[in-house]
């Protein structure tokens, strides 16, 4: 079986990859030649945890490899995947990949698209005469845990009218079906909905416990144990009940705003999802507010900025509250001293101005009024935090992850700060 992944960006690069390990050539292929240039020669233009060892391991053992030459490869694969990070244009590609793609084949849809476009999809291949099987096959990769989310996913989420194409795509994902991953097979609208709900949901449950962090700060209650606490109720589960600044990531703010829509124009107001999109706005807001409190004036002083990447373990600082927190405070005068392990090189194509990228922690602490941890790497844990103490203007930190230890950093004469917790 051969397998065409057509795309150049983060999604079609972590598929094509984790795809080419699970034993199937693959053939990862698009127009943009030099992005293709620079996977083949094993350039990842973004960090994900596992993915560069990946990737040259499969084309070492030509099981992957990089094109250009799109209509070639659609020719030549029994299952092309579209993974591209954005739907733009999705029914021009669908079209072209249709007209030479083999009778028979499967095209499958894993970019993020709204509902509909399936249905649309396959109303356009079959006016063109090509009969191929189309399937809804959204992915639920997080970034800075995509290898382990392919490899271990809750489950296989297939959105099709076609049983051969099912059965085609249980054999491509053999390895995982035979380790007893469930694969749920439905309809394309279902399929599309499934990821918008389920973005929806746990920014939902974010708001949530970012609200009642809110509540605990004023009530002496610590959100931290609160949240744990919840999490351990069989009906809640632990997974994104953690007290922070909000939810980021590429697709968070566009999956929200495609489902409200949806709702909207249907006639549906989703109440709930609503308040938590206007939770998850103001988190941020709330930050820069006690910042403010706890420095002179925010005109004047000299923040310094640990994390920029929206979580650990990746490069994205798409939805970043700590770049969302860089904006509102250099819009307000601070000064702003950043690093982060992995991520400037794309924070800086988003800020260039009011912002100063700095080549470790400590120089970024050097001189400040305030030391705020904006991204959870655990490598902050390990910092020399009597060396900090000295760097620092004053030993002050904000920490929007509850990662550090409290208790420590306050006997060693640190004024702490955490979210939700005294």
């Amino acid at each position: 079986m051969q397998i065409g992944v057509y795309g150049s960006g983060y999604l079609a690069t972590v598929m094509s990859a984790c795809l080419a390990d699970l034993g199937t050539p693959v053939t990862c292929f698009d127009t943009d030649s030099e992005a293709i240039k620079s996977l083949a020669q094993g350039t990842v233009p973004f960090y994900e945890k596992n993915l560069a060892e990946i990737i040259r391991r499969n084309v070492r053992s030509m099981r992957l490899r990089y094109s250009t030459e799109v209509d070639a490869q659609a020719s030549r694969s029994t299952v092309i995947v579209i993974a591209q990070d954005s739907a733009a244009n999705i029914d021009e590609v669908a079209a072209r990949i249709a007209a030479t793609a083999p009778a028979g084949s499967a095209i499958v849809i894993s970019t993020p698209v709204p509902v509909g476009t399936a249905s649309r999809i396959e109303a356009l291949v079959r006016a063109k005469g090509a009969t191929n099987a189309i399937v809804s096959h959204p992915l639920f990769l997080t970034n800075g845990c995509a290898v382990e989310d392919f490899n271990w996913p809750d489950r296989l989420l297939l959105g099709t009218r076609s049983s051969d194409a099912v059965n085609t795509i249980k054999q491509l994902y053999r390895p995982l079906v035979m380790r007893g991953i469930p694969v749920i097979v439905t309809s394309f609208e279902t399929a599309e909905l499934v990821r918008e709900a389920g973005t929806a949901f746990v920014a939902t449950k974010i708001s949530f416990i970012n609200e009642l962090a809110s509540l605990c700060e004023k009530v002496n209650a610590d959100a931290v144990d609160l949240a744990l606490a919840l999490g351990l109720d069989k009906r809640i589960a632990p997974r994104c009940l953690t007290p922070g600044v909000g939810m980021g990531g590429s697709f968070v703010e566009g999956d929200m705003d495609s489902l409200a829509s949806l709702a909207s124009a249907n006639g549906i107001p989703l109440k709930v999802l609503t308040a938590a999109r206007e939770v998850h706005k103001n988190h941020t807001q709330n930050l820069v507010q006690k910042i403010s409190q706890v420095v002179d004036t925010l005109s004047t002083a000299r923040v310094g900025l640990l994390g920029l990447a929206f979580k650990p373990h990746t490069s994205s600082v798409a939805g970043s509250t700590s770049m969302e927190l860089a904006r509102q405070l250099s819009g307000q005068g601070t000064k702003i001293n950043a690093y982060d392990p992995v991520a400037m090189t794309e924070a800086e194509r988003e800020m260039k101005e009011g912002i100063h990228y700095c080549e470790n922690a400590y120089a970024a602490a050097e001189g400040a009024d305030a030391l705020v941890l904006g991204t959870g790497w655990p490598e902050f844990r390990a910092l020399d935090f009597a060396r900090m103490r000295k760097v620092l203007k004053r030993p002050l930190i904000i920490d929007t992850k509850n990662l550090l230890d409290s208790e420590r950093l306050r006997s060693m004469g640190f004024q702490y700060m955490g979210v939700g917790r005294a």
